[in-house]
Order: structure tokens, then sequence, then C-alpha cells
């Protein structure tokens, strides 16, 4: 045979993608290694990673034989990037020298290999693995380091492996000697990978609500927040404890569920950014307001994913609001508004999911103490004007709630009698809120799961509002100018209010209080 074919994936946007590796050998001519369909750098360099593999495994390196060899990767058109055809490659390079005997199909290949043949961890592999069930491969061959993730996909059997020459033993019960003479092996199996179980842990934080002393309003804020998913914006001086308050805000977000723990698992494997086998709490990010646009939104020449999508599910935290680039603020627009992020490049486009809560926190001016009675305000004019103008209207609008956080009395400080809720007691109202929106949202097409999510069309249907009730709304949104996406944003919050007391139809009370998170400015 000098013809072989073999199957390996890569990850392409969030989602797995096979890749086909075909091996020609044409023997007795002068040498050439050529490897062709759109490989990056990674790729090609895996010729050499190959070579010696398959020389300290006990094979022929194919740099050391007069024969033309050529690796075809398709589909063609397709960018190929990173080192996850290594093994797939020296299979199916191995198939065409007929040095070794298995039948390929209905397997998938993954792992980088190191010149010793060992099999090095990649990135990825569970959506790779996911695809690869959907398409009806029955089997997987991933590096050890990487069996326990490719695992949580049910109805494929992983492989975990440390070294090619393992696979090579466990596939092929023939070798050929260098005359081409069969040479039957000593099977040796690998042992198929247990299914990974999604395993709930209770996590035990460092700062619990209950440690912040003051800033009540700040609580209730962030707790109506969590209850209907909404974006909410801390502003108050230095030291007032914004982002104390905003890193304790993940903790009382509740359970992800099994799909959202795949999916986000998923995301951070892609990127790179998996520490444990999953991720089971919502993500918290918080990127430097130095985050340039591509980082923040993702894109590149062949997009990637950013910060707006790895925080899907959870937390995006930008301390230092107004200070980000207006760019990246401006961006932030459409996936406020969609939960999605839409990329379009010369290459190609992309939508991500970004459907997460926006904690922004921000001085009230560049110097800080705007509005402090302790400290004056040394901002001039002009500084407090393009101050103001670097958070536009339209991004105003799209967050929810805005909370003043206040100096905090020092004798509050340092009274130990002075303790607020604790986190797990905020959560379980947070809970008991999501489930009232869970079976309120149960039939509906658009599988929203939170207020926030609500459009127009749902407010109107599933949110009705007393004569009384809407004629104050009116009234207060003629007086203070609301916008119409403002508008209905206060219903959606008042609704949430109602959630965590457990009411059933929003009274005047909760359209008061979420009218009282408005910014106090126009917009």
């Amino acid at each position: 045979m000098s013809f072989s074919r073999v199957y390996s994936a890569q990850t392409h946007l969030l989602k797995g993608k096979i890749v086909t590796v075909e091996v020609d050998i044409t023997k007795n001519t002068l040498h050439a290694f050529t490897l062709v369909g759109l490989p990056d750098k990674a790729v090609d360099e895996s010729k050499d990673r190959m070579s010696s593999a398959l020389k300290n495994s006990g094979f022929r390196s194919p740099k050391s034989q007069n024969q033309k060899i050529v690796i075809s990767l398709s589909p063609a058109d397709l960018k190929k990037e990173g080192p996850y055809f290594d093994l797939a490659i020296a299979l199916a390079y191995l198939l065409s020298a007929e040095e070794i005997d298995f039948d390929p199909k209905g397997k998938i290949f993954l792992g980088e290999l190191s010149l010793n043949g060992e099999l090095q961890p990649i990135k990825g592999v569970l959506p790779l693995t996911e695809q690869a069930m959907k398409l009806g491969y029955k089997e997987i061959f991933v590096p050890i380091i990487n069996a326990s993730e490719a695992a949580l996909v049910k109805g494929i059997t992983v492989y975990g492996a440390r070294s090619l020459k393992e696979v090579i033993d466990h596939v092929s019960k023939i070798h050929y000697d260098r005359k081409g003479n069969p040479i039957e092996k000593e099977t040796k199996k690998i042992s198929p990978q247990k299914p990974t179980e999604i395993v709930h842990k209770d996590t035990v934080h460092d700062i619990d609500f209950s440690d912040i002393k003051g800033q009540e309003s700040a609580k209730r804020g962030l707790e109506i927040a969590a209850a209907g998913g909404h974006n909410i914006a801390l502003s108050g001086p230095p030291g007032t404890g914004k982002t104390m308050l905003a890193r304790v805000f993940s903790h009382i977000l509740p359970e992800l569920g099994n799909d959202e723990i795949l999916e986000i698992t998923g995301i951070h494997s892609i990127v790179g950014l998996l520490e444990d086998t999953l991720v089971t709490e919502p993500p918290f990010r918080a990127p430097h307001h130095t985050a340039s646009y591509v980082s923040m939104i993702g894109g590149g020449t062949n997009p990637k994913p950013g910060e707006v999508t790895l925080a899907h599910k959870g937390v995006l935290f930008l301390d230092e609001f107004p200070e980000f680039e207006k760019r990246v603020l401006e961006a932030l627009r459409q996936p406020l508004e969609d939960n999605i992020v839409s990329i379009s490049r010369a290459r190609g486009s992309a939508i991500f999911p970004s459907n997460f809560i926006l904690v922004a926190a921000m001085n009230p001016c560049p110097c800080g103490n705007k509005g402090n009675k302790d400290k004056a305000c040394i901002c001039r004019p002009n500084d407090l004007e393009k101050y103001v103008r670097r958070i536009s209207g339209p991004i105003i609008d799209r967050i929810d709630l805005w909370v003043t956080v206040g100096n905090v009395d020092y004798r509050k400080l340092s009274d130990e009698v002075v303790r607020s809720e604790k986190t797990h007691t905020i959560k379980a109202r947070v809970k008991a809120a999501r489930y009232l929106q869970e079976k309120r949202f149960a039939n509906s097409k658009r599988k929203i799961k939170t207020n926030s999510e609500m459009n127009v069309k749902d407010l109107g249907s599933m949110v009705k509002l007393s004569k009384e009730v809407r004629d104050l709304l009116d009234d207060s949104a003629e007086r203070l100018a609301l916008s119409a996406r403002a508008y209905h944003r206060v219903i959606k919050i008042a609704r949430t209010i109602a959630d965590l007391e457990n009411s059933p139809e929003v009274q005047a009370n909760h359209i008061l209080e979420a009218i009282q998170y408005r910014p106090k400015v126009n917009s």
C-alpha cells in the first residue's frame, strides 16, 4: 500500500472540524517531503516532529529514505492550525509505508508528538470529541492528559495514550520488518477511559458578602442583578469596596446546569484556559482597562473568542469602566443587547455566544472625589465633561442598574457587631427568583431563562401591569426622559424585584425601586 487515509480533527471557531489526513508514498525516487492543505507553521513543522518520533519509537525515519511523501490535509480550503494532526500523520505514514496494518475507519486520532514519541496535550478536546460522536465515529485516541475531558462526551469510546507506540500497539496486530515480512506482535490494548461524570462541587470562597461592611444599597442592587441577569454599574470614590463587591457577586449566581458546564468548558478548552477537567462555576473575567479590542471582543485573521465570550454564562467585570478604549466600549452594544458577538473578517465571519452579566465599576470623576463630603474634587469642568462623554448614551441605556457606592463610616468598619447577610442566604433568594423565571419562560420558543432576556413581545405577554402601575411608570418615564429601551428595562427590573418577593404581580413599589436604579443623567 502506498496510499492511506486516517482521520483527525481541529477546532474551528468554537466547534470541532474533522480533518482527513491522506498520505501517498512513491518509492525509489529522489527524497521529497510535502505537506499540503493550508498548513500553518505549527502544522508544517509536524513533519520534523513525526520523523523524530518514529525514529525513537523503533521505526525508520521518513527522511532517511529515497522516497517522495505527499501528505494532504482536507478539506483543502480550511486553514490548518496547531499540532492536532501529529499522531494521525504518523499513523497514516506507517500505513502507507506498509510498516503497520490496521483499519482506521471510525477512528479519530488527536495529539502532538514530542521528539521521543510521547503524546503532548492539545486544546479543545471536548468540542472535538463532541463533533466526532455526532458524525458517527466510534473511537477517539487522545493524549492521556486530555482523556478525562474527552470522556465527558457519551456515545464514543475514548482511549488515552501516553505515546505513539502505545497507540500503534493497540491498533495494529502486525508490524513489518525492513524487508516487508510480517511480524506478529502481542497486542497491548489501552483500557478505555471511564466516562467522566459532572460533579457540582461546593466551593469555599475567601470573601463572603457578610465580610463587606455597609454598602447595603449596593448589595441590594447586586442581588437584583444576579436574580434577573441584569447588567449593573457601581459608581463611587476609590476605596469604597466596588472591586470587592464585584468579585463576591459571582458567588451568589446559581449553579450552572450540565449543558452550560459542557458549553463553557468547551469554550475555555479551545482557548487553552482549562485548568481543571470542568468549569463548574460561572466564569468571572476581569480584563485590565488597557485590554485591546481583539482581546475583549474577539477577532484576528482567523476569528478567535475574546473576553466577552469567555465570560459567557458568567460575569464580565470592567473596573475603571470609562478608561477602556472607546472602540471597545461601543463594541459592547451587540453582546449587551443580543447576547452574541458577530465578527466579520476577510477570511470569514463568526458568531460567538456572549450571554454575560456586565459589572462595571467607575469613579464619579477623574480624581474620584466628586460628591465626596470629606474630600474636595480638583477636576476642571473640561475634564469632567470629557470623563462623562467617554460612556455613550446607548451604553448607559444597556446597563440596567446604576448604583452609587459611597464612603463607609469608619465606626462601621471597626464594629464587629455589624454583620450583613451571608452569601448563601442571598444566593438562596436569587435561586428562588430564578426558579420562578424558569417556570414563566418554560414554554417560550426563544428558550430564555431570565427577565433580562425578555424582548418587547415577551414583556407584553408575560408582564401584565395594572392601570395604576402603568400610569406611575409612564409619568416617571416622561419626567426622567427615559428612552424606549430604558423604559422596557425598568419593567424588567421591576419584574425581578417582584420575583425576589415572590409576588405574582408587579406592584407600584417595585416600579419605584426599579426607577431608582436608572442613572441620574439623561440617557
